[in-house]
């Protein structure tokens, strides 16, 4: 499995905006930062802010920050806000038609892998992915942060099968 271009920047895009908890961000430095298109990112942050994992600000001065403190920040629950399918095999796709349906185990087996994937993701936040001293700045106060599945506490609806 290799998680989409859009889901490593997401992550990428994230990591940055976490270590800069004094201002804001905007979408030109990142892409400077990483070598991303302005337009790619764009898509990316909309998305981000759609799922509330970024609060983002129009305007002269304007940019983006995190929605919630990275710690609260799910890496299992951005995955799957990110990706757009997670058939590993053309057989876990419901609509797929297989002449070895019934007599196959490959796609149990497939999606115990998957969900051993996203199990391991849930274990981790957008803090675990900092360097220390990112982790450790306690003058980060986010807005209140819109309901949503990035709390870690909270029940991940997964979209795997």
């Amino acid at each position: 499995m290799r998680l989409t271009t859009m889901t490593d920047y997401a992550m990428r895009l994230l990591m940055y905006v976490a270590q800069q908890p004094d201002r804001l961000s905007t979408i030109a430095e990142v892409a400077k930062v990483y070598d991303i298109s302005e337009a790619h990112l764009m898509k990316i942050t909309h998305q981000l802010a759609l799922n509330g994992w970024l609060e983002t600000v129009r305007g002269k001065g304007g940019g983006m920050r995190l929605a919630a403190l990275p710690a609260d920040i799910n890496l299992g629950a951005v995955v799957r806000s990110m990706e757009t399918d997670f058939y590993l095999v053309d057989c876990l796709a419901r609509e797929t038609s297989c002449n070895l349906a019934g007599n196959c185990k490959l796609t149990g087996i497939m999606s115990g892998a998957l969900q051993s994937l996203m199990q391991y993701l849930d274990g981790y936040t957008l803090a675990d992915l900092l360097p220390p001293d990112a982790k450790t700045d306690k003058t980060y106060v986010p807005i209140t942060p819109p309901k949503g599945p990035y709390r870690r506490n909270s029940a991940v609806v997964s979209k795997t099968p």
